[in-house]
């Protein structure tokens, strides 16, 4: 409180004038703030004496520190709402309390690349039948080799577009007849030495792994009839491809070739005339969880997603 100079008699403040003061200050604040909002946006620096935080919710806002008191520690981590939940801060981080609301995973619808890839199988292996059973004559092997070969370039497509698509099943069965008819391609045209005895090594190794897929993959019944169908095929031309001697096993992988090539044909037509209609037309025998993918809700399609490859930090 101050005295006047001659009469002694206290002066009080005007209180218009304080609230003037008072609206001049948070005038000041809101324009800090929008400056410093416009200038984290477009990359430009900060006006001196404001600090841009978040809140617990995920809020941005500005704080003029021109006109506040120091803190007595002004370089150290800001401190969480809920210090008990809150990891460890390093000085210089900001901490986020919940990056949930911030975080978005977008998902980008496909055309079915299925239809393709059983369209691929079917015809290599029409092509590579008729050659094991005599049709196309042994003078063919090199013809045969490279009109297998497009059947690799396509099924390795189609296995990109099934791992995008988060089925792994289908993405590695296209994947490995890929290399299966890259392998055959390969060695039909050079005709390396020892060639056909390494091509049963790999039949071999290929039938064990389609076994192992059919394993898992019984809820697909369509993909799972292919695979029923590989696992012999594959196998008899592996025994026939090491041994060499038993002609009639070349005859009955070839049998089993143009089995697997029907099979996959009506696969590949069934799954397409669903995509195309929009129901299921051919039976395909989807059941379980490959049932409800197709007939559930997005619900269900988002279930877990968090937990996914591509999603969670680790495959």
């Amino acid at each position: 409180m101050k005295t006047s100079g001659n009469g002694g008699t206290p002066e009080h403040p005007d209180p218009k004038a304080a609230e003037a003061t008072d609206a001049t200050e948070t005038a000041e604040t809101t324009q800090t703030a929008d400056a410093t909002r416009s200038a984290e946006a477009t990359g430009a620096p900060v006006p001196a004496g404001t600090t841009y935080t978040t809140d617990a919710t995920g809020t941005a806002g500005a704080t003029d520190t021109t006109h506040a008191p120091k803190a007595a520690h002004p370089t150290g981590p800001p401190e969480p709402a809920d210090a008990a939940d809150a990891p460890a801060c390093l000085p210089g981080r900001r901490y986020e309390p919940d990056l949930r609301r911030m975080t978005r995973i977008n998902l980008r619808p496909i055309a079915s690349p299925m239809p393709l890839g059983f369209y691929a199988v079917a015809i290599a292996s029409v092509v590579v039948g008729c050659l094991q059973l005599g049709v196309l004559g042994s003078e063919a092997r090199q013809a045969v080799g490279l009109v297998i070969l497009p059947a690799f370039v396509l099924q390795l497509v189609v296995a990109i577009l099934a791992f995008g698509a988060r089925d792994v099943l289908a993405a590695s069965l296209m994947a490995c007849f890929s290399g299966m008819w890259l392998a055959n391609s390969l060695v039909l045209s050079l005709d390396p030495p020892a060639g056909t005895r390494v091509l049963g090594l790999l039949n071999a190794m290929f039938s064990l792994f389609a076994l192992m897929m059919a394993s898992v993959a019984a809820r697909k019944r369509a993909l799972w009839l292919v695979l029923c169908v590989a696992v012999p095929r594959f196998a008899i031309a592996a025994v026939h491809n090491l041994t060499g001697r038993a002609a009639w096993l070349g005859t009955l992988s070839g049998a089993f070739g143009l089995l697997l090539a029907a099979v996959a044909m009506y696969t590949a037509f069934a799954l397409m005339l669903e995509d195309m209609r929009g129901v299921r037309v051919l039976p395909i025998g989807r059941t379980g969880p490959a049932h409800t993918a197709v007939e559930g809700d997005l619900t269900v399609q988002l279930r877990d997603i968090e937990r996914q490859a591509g999603v969670r930090r680790t495959l």
